[in-house]
């Protein structure tokens, strides 16, 4: 078993032994076959008929390539697809204390709406059965058809008495900003429930990622993928989302937090100007961001050897306020910079990102406390 070292550091760092709490830890559907116990005898039927292999199958973040180095694949193949391999590198290679699970199974790269929420269904079962009934320290995200809010809404209400799951996973890009009213009874079955939801990096839309066409390589998506977050919090702001669901909260997973400052500051400018257009936009849109959005803390977008530049940002962003720990694991990120950054944290601060802000965000009880 090859120890998560870089990992393990970051959260030593951390301070003395508060609850840490690893807010993006990605488990992969392994195949299509994990997901058929979980499914009624007619889609189990259709899959062997039509030979479907999977939803949204592509080689990145799921080969192993894209593994960071320590990462154990396991049986499955698939980094995050074995329970037991990716429960011992999270909690006894990694030191965490609990982690959230974040399913990335496109059911949004299917077109049929009964075969999108029946293998979403199959998907938070599985979680269930595979992973929060394999270790009571596992917290998990509810996957939903999201292209079919009602549907959505009446998972989320399927799934949400189980006390493991603490969110609802929306990929980031979408075939319409979740901003627009037809989200809205997917977006008020989270609140009500007292759910998160995440906006997380990725989706299979069908939509191109940018406003002018198809980009060409990785890269250009990789990197692009801040913008679409942007859009989506521009579009909640924007259609009054938060003032019709006051107890909605969001996590950006994924999507960075750099670029969150200068956002904000034109957003304030603008609406400042033009709030005519958007009466029900009662605060500056600044307001709505701090009081409901979350941001894991990785991909951290600064430079490892400048820290004032890093500690300037985070002044920028009412400090350590909106950060979650989240090691991004099984996936490969630039761990130096997660360490720039706690580097410029007091001990207070550090240990807020490391669990206090993820157990108040979501429900300390929910953590083991009262």
């Amino acid at each position: 078993m090859g120890k998560v070292t870089v990992t393990g550091e970051l959260i030593a760092e951390a301070g003395s032994r508060t609850v840490v709490i690893d807010a993006d830890v990605h488990n992969a559907v392994p195949s299509i076959d994990a997901l058929l116990p979980y499914l009624s005898s007619y889609w189990q039927e259709e899959i062997h008929n039509t030979a479907f292999g999977g939803a949204g199958v592509q080689p990145y973040p799921l080969s192993p390539e894209w593994a960071r180095e320590g990462a154990v694949i396991g049986a499955s193949g698939v980094p995050g697809g074995d329970p037991a391999e990716l429960v011992a590198q999270a909690f006894d290679g990694a030191g965490a204390d609990y982690v959230i699970l974040n399913c990335a199974y496109a059911v949004d790269s299917i077109h049929n709406p009964d075969a999108s929420a029946a293998l979403a269904s199959a998907v938070n079962d599985w979680q269930v059965t595979e992973w929060l009934e394999r270790d009571r320290r596992l917290r998990a995200s509810i996957v939903v058809p999201v292209h079919d809010p009602e549907a959505a809404a009446a998972e989320i209400r399927r799934m949400a008495g189980h006390p493991g799951f603490v969110q609802v996973a929306l990929p980031a890009r979408s075939r319409e900003l979740y901003g627009q009213r037809r989200y809205l009874p997917m977006l008020s079955a989270a609140a009500s429930e007292g759910l998160a939801v995440s906006i997380q990096y990725g989706g299979f839309s069908g939509n191109a990622p940018t406003s002018v066409g198809w980009p060409t390589y990785h890269v250009e998506e990789d990197v692009g993928m801040a913008s679409i977050v942007q859009s989506q919090l521009l579009s909640l702001v924007s259609e009054g989302t938060w003032e019709r669901i006051p107890d909605l909260r969001v996590v950006v997973v994924d999507g960075g937090f750099t670029w969150l400052p200068s956002f904000l500051w034109r957003l304030d400018k603008d609406w400042k100007g033009i709030r005519r257009e958007v009466p029900w936009v009662r605060r500056a849109p600044s307001e709505y961001v701090h009081e409901h959005v979350r941001f894991t803390m990785s991909p951290v977008d600064a430079p490892t050897d400048q820290p004032e530049v890093v500690a300037d940002l985070l002044g920028q962003m009412w400090g350590d306020e909106l950060l979650l720990y989240g090691s991004d694991f099984p996936r490969w990120r630039y761990e130096a910079h997660e360490r720039a950054l706690l580097d410029v944290l007091a001990p207070e601060g550090r240990q807020k990102v490391m669990g206090t802000n993820a157990a108040e965000w979501y429900g300390v009880e929910r953590f083991g406390g009262k």
